[in-house]
């Protein structure tokens, strides 16, 4: 098959396989006489699994290199390396789902800060205006109603 059918079979574009191919991260395909690329069926497993990987939001080098092991017949490889891998992406998953919980947190607070009916005296960092200042001291708990109440 040609570069536009492997494309439509594996739903990327034609430049993603030409960028693939001059990153060396897919094997390049034998040429027919006109020179045009010759692609196989093989061919579209690699690049699917590729793709599949990057999908998974798999690091593209790392994804190349399991698709390669695997389309190379280093099946052993593979089945061990895919485990290790899986489990490195869940644990960056998980670091970065607790990052986005801590903004979500951060953005809550700065929103009550902002709030038209909780507008409440704000410490000023010299910052331009009233919402810089909540930015700049929402998040270090130095404002009025996030600093901790004395008794």
């Amino acid at each position: 098959m040609r570069i536009g059918e492997l494309a439509r079979t594996v739903g990327v574009s034609a430049d993603t396989i030409r960028f693939y191919e001059r990153a060396g991260l897919l094997p390049r395909p034998p040429r027919t006489e006109n020179r045009y690329r010759e692609y196989s069926d093989v061919d579209a497993e690699h690049l699917r699994l590729l793709v599949d990987l990057r999908g998974l939001d798999v690091p593209l080098r790392e994804a190349a290199s399991v698709a390669a092991m695997c389309h190379s017949g280093h099946c052993a490889d593979t089945s061990r390396e895919l485990p290790l891998l899986i489990e490195r992406q869940r644990h960056e998953i998980a670091q970065r789902v607790a990052r986005f919980r801590a903004l979500d947190t951060r953005l809550a607070d700065l929103a009550r800060h902002l709030a038209p009916a909780s507008m409440l005296p704000l410490v000023s960092d010299g910052a331009c205006c009233d919402a810089a200042a909540a930015i700049l001291t929402a998040g270090e708990g130095r404002c009025a109603c996030c600093a901790p109440q004395t008794t």
